[in-house]
């Protein structure tokens, strides 16, 4: 739906205090990526251990959104004073971080691809999953709209409209969250991406940002990295506020059944650390003092309230 005032609002709560934060929601995001270079992958001999305490380094393997919109330069040292422990992010798609969670080569996973991660609990590569906190996604491109997007009724009806007027659009096209979502919504519009319009970036949703700035094209965006980049791109916010586009994020420790190297204990304290309520309400306040809005919703163990949304029917098969 075109910018504006949202279909409706989420409500984050948290005990011990009342932390409220506004957003426009929506709906779940899906996704799963290509393995790590092996440069970022951790060995049982690279991790630095503390005698009688453990291992006293945690690799967090995270989706690019926490690093380019700056809230892991916030969380990082934080997590060190409270607990000692040295927190080493990794940041790539949700998919390829969930791939280095089941190898075993990173402690605790931080995701927004709700249906990898259902898949990863499946499998038994996971301890516990819980929710941290949530934003949405946005569609965003030039000023000038020139598939006249802001006058649609939902993001997959936009998106028909960018294909059908052949106008450049970037994909992460990188099997991230943020790219699954994608994905169902242009299955959603009854489109099959690609031609020249259509390019696939195979980066971070930053970097992705700058190259549809540099091309007048459109992408698909989470809030919180747009906001963070903003005052260096020409591109603006379309369309928001559709039930599709709310996005999710889950803290998920590694099974130590995944490999040797897994700092169990690591895992689990940083799980602690980001549903304490101190944390959840740095979260909260997080890009205030910035841009005049939060960033992230803080969404501890589902606070959010968030109305029960119908899942889209599948695409109709064309008849034989």
């Amino acid at each position: 739906m075109a910018t504006g005032e949202p279909a409706f609002r989420v409500v984050c709560g948290r005990r011990g205090g009342q932390v409220h934060s506004w957003f426009l929601a929506a709906t779940l995001a899906v996704g799963a990526l290509l393995a790590m270079a092996p440069g970022l992958a951790r060995s049982a001999v690279g991790q630095e251990a503390t005698p009688g305490t453990g291992p006293r380094e945690v690799i967090l393997a995270t989706t690019t959104s926490t690093q380019d919109s700056g809230l892991l330069d916030v969380l990082v040292p934080l997590f060190h004073e409270r607990t000692g422990y040295d927190l080493k992010p990794i940041a790539v798609g949700s998919g390829a971080a969930l791939e280095l969670g089941e190898r075993g080569e990173a402690d605790v996973v931080l995701a927004h691809s709700p249906a990898a991660e259902e898949a990863f609990v499946a499998a038994g590569f996971a301890g516990e999953r819980r929710t941290v906190m949530a934003n949405d996604f946005v569609l965003v491109g030039p000023k000038a709209d020139p598939a006249g997007t802001s006058g649609a009724a939902s993001a997959a009806e936009a998106m028909a409209a960018i294909a059908g007027a052949e106008v450049p659009f970037v994909s992460r096209g990188d099997e991230s969250g943020t790219h699954a979502l994608e994905l169902r919504l242009w299955e959603e519009s009854g489109i099959a991406p690609g031609g020249s319009w259509y390019t696939e970036s195979g980066t971070g949703m930053g970097d992705t940002l700058n190259i549809a700035d540099d091309r007048d094209a459109y992408t698909l965006a989470d809030r919180g990295t747009f906001l963070s980049l903003r005052d260096r791109l020409d591109l603006e916010i379309l369309v928001e506020g559709d039930r599709a586009l709310l996005n999710l994020y889950h803290v998920l420790t590694v099974n130590p059944a995944n490999g040797p190297a897994v700092n169990v204990e690591g895992g689990r304290a940083f799980l602690g650390f980001l549903l304490d309520p101190a944390t959840q309400e740095i979260i909260g306040g997080f890009g205030l003092d910035r841009f005049g809005e939060a960033l992230f919703t803080p969404c501890a163990d589902d606070a959010c309230v968030v109305p029960a949304v119908t899942p889209a029917p599948p695409p109709a098969t064309p008849a034989a």
